[in-house]
This record gives C-alpha cells, sequence and structure tokens, in this order.
C-alpha cells in the first residue's frame, strides 16, 4: 500500500478515532430554536436549473428542500422544459421562454412567469442572480403585493463577473434591473467578500451572510476498490468546473510547468465545459511547454463520477480570478482531498481550517504551494482533508444554512429579532 491508498487508509482510521458525531452541534442548536410565528410561505426564482453543472440549479433546489421543515413551503420557478418530480418533494414550476430573437433571447423573457409571481400568495420573494428577466420578476411582484424580496448576486457583481458583456450589462440595469434592485429587503450574499461586491455596486441594503450549503458523499461508497486501483499509479492535481478565461486557467497550466520536473508521474487534470473555444486555447499552452502529455482537457463529470475524481485526486487547485463561494471547494473537502485555492474565491477558511491553502494570483502563488501539497507524505495530506471534511460537516450542513436563512425570512417578515449574521451598510 502507498501514495493514497496508504492516505485512505489512514484516514478511516483517523475518522474512527476522532469520530464525527459531534460535528452537527452547531445545526443541532440552531435546529433547537423555534421559527416564531405562523408557516411561510417563499418563492426562489432563477434563470434555469436545466444545467447539472451550473451550481444554483443543485444549490437553488436543495435549499429550498432544507428550508421545507422552517417554512409552510418553498417553491422554486424558473425557465425551461418540465423538469421530472424530485425526490425530496421540492415543486419546481417552470415556464416557456417568449419567442425572442438576437440579443434578446438571453434575458428570459416570459409573461407566463410573470404573470404567476404577480397573482401569488407567496409571503417572500428570493431571487438568485441577475441580468435576467427571472431576477426582475419578483421584483416588481414584490412591489405590487407589498411583499419583502431577498436577492442572491450568485457572484454577478463581482469586478470580474461584470467586466464580461458589461455594455449589455449596464443597458439592463438601467432599463430594468434597477428597479428591481431598488426594492430588495436584503441581499444574501453566501461570503463576506460578497458582501464588499454589493457595497463596491452603491448597494446599501443590508445583507445576511448564509453560504451555500453540502450534501456530503457515502465515503465508504467512494473507498472500492477500483478507487484503490485508480489512485495508487496515477496521481494527479485537479482543476474542474467551467472552461472560461476568468478561472485562470493558463495561470493554472504556467505553475504546473514550474513544477513538472520535479513530479515526473503527476499529471495536471483540467475537466468541465468549454466556453467560447477557451479549452483549445489552453491545449495550446500545453502544447508549448511540452506538457500536452501531461495535462488533459477534459468534457464535464458528473455525479459519482465526478466526485471519485475528486476523491483520488492528490490536491484539488482553483485558479479562479472571482467566484462567490466556488461549490466545487466544497466538494473536494467533502471527500477530503486537501484545496488550494486563489484569493479570487473566498475560502480564506482554508488556512485557518488547515485544510489547504489560499493563496495570491499568478503561476509563482500557485506553483508554490503545487510544490508543498505534492512535497506532503501521503498521510498529511489525508490529515488536511479530515479537518476539510469535518469543517464542511459541521459549518456547511444544509440543516444548518436552511435555519439560518428560516430566521431571516422571520425577521423580514417582523415575527422575530434581526439575526447576527445580517450586516447593514
Amino acid at each position: 500500500m502507498n501514495g493514497r491508498s496508504a492516505a485512505m487508509a489512514h484516514r478511516a482510521a483517523a475518522r474512527a478515532e476522532a469520530g464525527e458525531d459531534g460535528v452537527q452541534r452547531c445545526a443541532d442548536e440552531l435546529a433547537a430554536s423555534v421559527l416564531p410565528g405562523p408557516p411561510i410561505k417563499v418563492i426562489h426564482t432563477l434563470g434555469s436549473v436545466a444545467s447539472e453543472l451550473a451550481g444554483p440549479s443543485y444549490s437553488v433546489p436543495r435549499l429550498a428542500a432544507a428550508l421545507a421543515p422552517h417554512v409552510f413551503s418553498a417553491d422554486v420557478i424558473t425557465l425551461g422544459a418540465t423538469q421530472p418530480p424530485r425526490d425530496d418533494g421540492v415543486r419546481v414550476h417552470t415556464y416557456h421562454q417568449d419567442p425572442t430573437f438576437g440579443p434578446l433571447a438571453k434575458l428570459g423573457r416570459s409573461r407566463a412567469m410573470r404573470q404567476a409571481l404577480l397573482t401569488s400568495d407567496a409571503d417572500l420573494f428570493h431571487t438568485h442572480g441577475l441580468w435576467m428577466m427571472p431576477n426582475v420578476y419578483p421584483g416588481e411582484a414584490a412591489r405590487r403585493l407589498n411583499r419583502p424580496f431577498m436577492l442572491a448576486p450568485r457572484g454577478m457583481l463581482g469586478a470580474g463577473a461584470l467586466q464580461f458583456s458589461s455594455g449589455v450589462k449596464r443597458a439592463f440595469w438601467a432599463i430594468w434591473q434597477k428597479r428591481a434592485v431598488d426594492v430588495v429587503s436584503c441581499f444574501h450574499a453566501t461570503a463576506p467578500s460578497e458582501v464588499e461586491d454589493i457595497r463596491a455596486y452603491g448597494l446599501r441594503q443590508p445583507a445576511a451572510i448564509i453560504p451555500n450549503g453540502i450534501d456530503l458523499p457515502d465515503l465508504s461508497a467512494l473507498d472500492c476498490p477500483a478507487t484503490h486501483a485508480a489512485s495508487k499509479d496515477d496521481p494527479f492535481i485537479l482543476s474542474l468546473g467551467r472552461i472560461h478565461p476568468k478561472k485562470g486557467l493558463d495561470r493554472l497550466i504556467a505553475a504546473f510547468a514550474r513544477i513538472a520536473d520535479a513530479h515526473p508521474s503527476v499529471r495536471l487534470r483540467i475537466i468541465g465545459p468549454d466556453e467560447g473555444g477557451h479549452a483549445d486555447e489552453l491545449r495550446r499552452q500545453a502544447q508549448a511547454a511540452d506538457l500536452e502529455t501531461r495535462v488533459s482537457i477534459e468534457a464535464p463529470l458528473l455525479g459519482a463520477e465526478k466526485f471519485h475524481a475528486m476523491r483520488t485526486a492528490q490536491v484539488f487547485a482553483l485558479s479562479t480570478q472571482h467566484e462567490n463561494f466556488a461549490m466545487t471547494v466544497a466538494e473536494s473537502l467533502a471527500v477530503e482531498t486537501p484545496v488550494i485555492s486563489t484569493f479570487g474565491a473566498p475560502w480564506q477558511g482554508l488556512t485557518e481550517h488547515r485544510c489547504g491553502w489560499w493563496i495570491d494570483h499568478g503561476p509563482d502563488a500557485m506553483a508554490a504551494a503545487l510544490r508543498q501539497a505534492l512535497a506532503m507524505p501521503p498521510a498529511q495530506r489525508a490529515t488536511m482533508g479530515e479537518r476539510g471534511r469535518a469543517w464542511m460537516q459541521r459549518d456547511f450542513a444544509w440543516e444548518g444554512i436552511a435555519i439560518k436563512l428560516a430566521h431571516v425570512y422571520a425577521w423580514l417578515l417582523k415575527r422575530g429579532p434581526k439575526p447576527a449574521w445580517i450586516v447593514d451598510a
């Protein structure tokens, strides 16, 4: 037994010694508090849940499911084809987009969705994202029906995100989005850094800091003989997500080139959907560095295959310029894989919880972190991974996330005190 296989054995022993029964204490304490007042009906809106690769497609319905025990109902309204029934009981209502042409097709206009929201009996509206009509309609409904309105920017107010299609976004803001944002009762930020983005855009409403949640995979199902065999002789660094210029993947390849000679058996795997032909640009970069056999640009992975890749990686590397959360970091930690993240994502806790590295942008900082990670004995990386999973289970379990948000809803409806996780301008 060696390498990653030895690390997995060490992890199992450490979990048995430390135990995981107590890490839910924070969520349990919150759960013991009673949400005041009668049941609440909440409607969540977003542009789409069609892509399994998009973070909100998972996190918004999952949040609605976690809220169900604490509010009367938390439905999801979105655009697209009819979704199959979910096994968690969440109702996802889909509406067809009105026929439009050219650039207007991206706006997501739907008279049927708008009418459904305007005639809704919801107590509160909560939208996720910006720059589409499903993020505007609930603001109009909140104004007309005199209901509270929450808005989660989902990273779309970050400086890096605003640079893309900036002219279109300025026009959309002036015509539609500003009118909806003006009636926001409270923003939903997934990290303090997103509050900074909100304030930098000149928005002064209160903001609730509540991260996305995470479902922890069953490690016993992942640690099968095939997993051990796959990890034994094929060590690799993993980056998983959209293949887009804002992800800084060119810098990751440049960093890998600086450490490749010292670790000749290690590969770099970049996995995700290609956007705008950026994958070919990265392949040319790897070829120019004589690394075409050691840097692979691969199609997206979903479900068990995704978690298998995360579980068997030596380290997960996020080189992004800007993220409001980066679900892949939480997922990697949930399967006990240490993470390297740039300052572009709000994961300073990697350092605080000793489960990874939070580093500056650029190839130099990434190369230094990769050297340190790969030089570690497998047992030391395994210990870092254990700490990461315990952190995810303690602070990012959906139960605690939902209860925090339920108390924000109660406050907005004047049924409870202002929670401590709300910050003012």
